[in-house]
């Protein structure tokens, strides 16, 4: 299974969804980068996405996007073969 990335914040109910929908598709682990806490990882994260918002997934080294891409990719039934790819 690819590794996952989340550039997250504590109380965000986004990164919330977006973990459990993870663990629902069998990710055991997830790379979680707190950018509340660093503000030189919000700069990166910001420099690397474009976006200012989080969460931001990355599945390997590909860039999934926020919550609501992450929920559009499995509604297509890509998430699964990305995530085993």
């Amino acid at each position: 299974m690819q590794a996952v990335k989340m550039y997250t914040t504590a109380v965000c109910p986004y990164c919330i969804r977006a973990k459990q929908l993870l663990k629902a598709k069998g990710v055991a682990q997830i790379e979680e980068i707190r950018i509340d806490l660093d503000p030189v990882q919000r700069d990166h994260m910001m420099q690397i996405t474009g976006r200012r918002t989080v969460p931001q997934i990355y599945v390997g080294d590909t860039h999934v996007g926020g919550c609501d891409d992450l929920m559009a990719l499995d509604a297509k039934g890509g998430l699964v073969p990305l995530l085993q790819a």
